[in-house]
């Protein structure tokens, strides 16, 4: 499962919500901002980048010694534990981050993903609306784009079209909203407007796997030969493991897989 955190420095993979949000105005200290609880929750989020699970949760585990009302602990600690694929706990955390701080969007938007990642989407769109409605949140472009994601999941594509558009409109360029979208647009038969989506990304951001197996697909139903073949050329030689890799090498091409 890729990493929640990688949405925010991102990669073209999917929606992925951000745990770097430990001094966010809604999510105060319950003792009034424990510098320590920050502190430790900010090296988890760190080791929580590099995949080093074990550390991270050392970290939080002193966080939560410093301060054990510290909502984005508890946030960090979902992180975790849904990578390591512990679901009962990484829900239980999440709940606690939000008990604690209601408003807290950015806990919202990741237990939305959460939820989402596992096939529980109403649950899941209904956090990433509470992270929205929240007018201090400062990233809802991020929200808007896993909600999109969610639809998408759920084969919902006006929905799911609606949500992209909002995130494209508060932040144009933000690479994520833009693939999601493109992926609508391609699975609507608006190929040409897929293209031009695409092309648009590919010129100002890190072309991803995902990115790479949308061309593709886009240029065969096209039938542009050449721009399929380059784009598929672009795919082995980036990414020769990559799932879109082994998709293109057998030629199984109806394989769209997730943008979550």
């Amino acid at each position: 499962m890729k990493r929640l955190l990688l949405f925010a420095l991102f990669a073209l993979a999917g929606c992925v919500a951000q745990p770097v949000s430990n001094r966010a105005p809604e999510a105060q200290s319950s003792s009034g901002g424990d510098s320590r609880a920050q502190i430790h929750t900010d090296l988890a989020a760190n080791y929580y980048l590099r995949a080093q699970y074990a550390i991270a949760l050392q970290e939080l585990a002193e966080a939560l010694s410093a301060d054990a009302g510290y909502a984005p602990a508890y946030n960090m600690l979902g992180l975790v534990y849904g990578e390591l694929r512990e679901d009962q706990r990484a829900e239980e955390n999440f709940r606690r981050a939000i008990e604690r701080s209601p408003q807290f969007s950015e806990a919202h938007n990741n237990y939305g993903l959460f939820l989402c990642q596992r096939k529980r989407m109403k649950e899941g769109r209904e956090h990433f609306e509470v992270a929205l409605s929240n007018p201090l949140y400062s990233s809802p472009e991020k929200a808007l784009t896993n909600a999109g994601g969610c639809g998408l999941e759920q084969g919902d594509l006006e929905k799911a079209e609606i949500y992209y558009l909002r995130a494209t409109k508060l932040a144009p360029n933000h690479a994520s909203a833009q693939l999601g979208l493109a992926e609508v647009l391609f699975r609507q038969d608006r190929w040409l407007a897929a293209r031009a989506l695409l092309r648009q990304l590919t010129e100002q951001a890190e072309v991803s796997p995902q990115a790479l197996w949308l061309g593709v697909r886009i240029e065969r139903r096209l039938g542009d030969r050449e721009a399929e073949a380059n784009y598929g050329a672009q795919l082995r030689r980036r990414y020769p493991e990559s799932m879109q890799t082994q998709w293109l090498i057998t030629g199984q091409y109806d394989q769209m897989g997730s943008l979550l």
